[in-house]
């Protein structure tokens, strides 16, 4: 029986499944990632923690191009023939694609080995962050994968002020579920305690704290993957995040990437990020 007292809001289910309430609620719709229970007067859906190793199955095969109907299907027959065989006609369809757009063999290079061992470099565990000082600037970006927009006004203005960095720097994330578009986000690094800034500039005292850790070697569209690891990790070792109340939450509570290597000066395959999730 389910404890509905631990029943998830769908923004925190969003947040941990990486999947927008939108596609929630498309889910539902479709007999997919059901609420655990839907509040007759109000509609409100909640979930269950145990949904969230379905919903990191729903979003790997939604990722790799099955449509809602036939995620439908699949998670009726999972660990079958079937299901087998599905996986393989869809991995032959895309080789046909990929044939057809030879332009974009380069770049699938780039994001996956020959034996797709990409997907691997990815560990998990517990670590403890240092206390440390950061300047920040936050803004509204289109989609995730823009954040360098963000990068072009910190550095500048950073140079602007005499502010220096210390080390690697990283992102925040603040919306407190996943978003398909415009999410608001700060991008930081570290400066010298007792550093200042002025406006559009913040500076943000981080204390210690401890999180689970995704390092991750390899292209930034891993980091979803990350999010699914490090949440199987935390179910496996009975962790609990820091709880999430809306955008407006201190920065220590965020989820936060640290970016470990320039990316404008390695190839892409050789990324390393730290995907970084602020237990309680």
């Amino acid at each position: 029986m389910t404890d509905t007292a631990k029943l998830m809001s769908i923004g925190e289910f969003s947040s941990r499944s990486r999947l927008s309430v939108r596609m929630l609620r498309h889910y539902g719709d479709h007999g997919i990632l059901v609420p655990a229970e839907v509040d007759r007067s109000s509609g409100y859906r909640r979930y269950a923690e145990e949904q969230l190793a379905e919903a990191a199955h729903v979003r790997r095969l939604r990722d790799v191009g099955f449509p809602v109907s036939a995620i439908a299907v699949l998670l009726a027959t999972r660990g079958t023939e079937s299901y087998r065989q599905a996986l393989v006609l869809q991995r032959e369809a895309l080789r046909d694609e990929l044939r057809a757009a030879k332009e974009r063999l380069t770049l699938i290079d780039q994001l996956l080995d020959t034996e797709g061992s990409t997907m691997s470099d990815i560990t998990v565990t517990t670590k403890t962050l240092p206390a440390r000082t950061v300047v920040a600037l936050s803004g509204v970006i289109p989609a995730y994968d823009e954040e360098g927009r963000l990068w072009q006004q910190l550095m500048p203005e950073a140079a602007k002020q005499g502010i220096t960095e210390i080390g690697p720097g990283g992102a925040f994330e603040h919306d407190p579920e996943y978003r398909e578009s415009d999410p608001t986000m700060s991008v930081w690094f570290p400066v010298a305690p007792g550093t200042t800034a002025e406006a559009p500039l913040v500076i943000h005292e981080l204390p210690e704290q401890e999180a689970v850790v995704a390092t991750v070697h390899g292209p930034f569209s891993l980091i979803s993957e990350a999010h699914a690891r490090i949440e199987e990790f935390a179910r496996a070792e009975g962790l609990t995040f820091v709880p999430r109340q809306g955008i407006d939450d201190p920065v220590e509570l965020l989820g936060s990437n640290v970016y470990l290597t320039n990316p404008a000066e390695v190839a892409l395959e050789d990324n390393i990020t730290e995907v970084c999730m602020p237990l309680a």
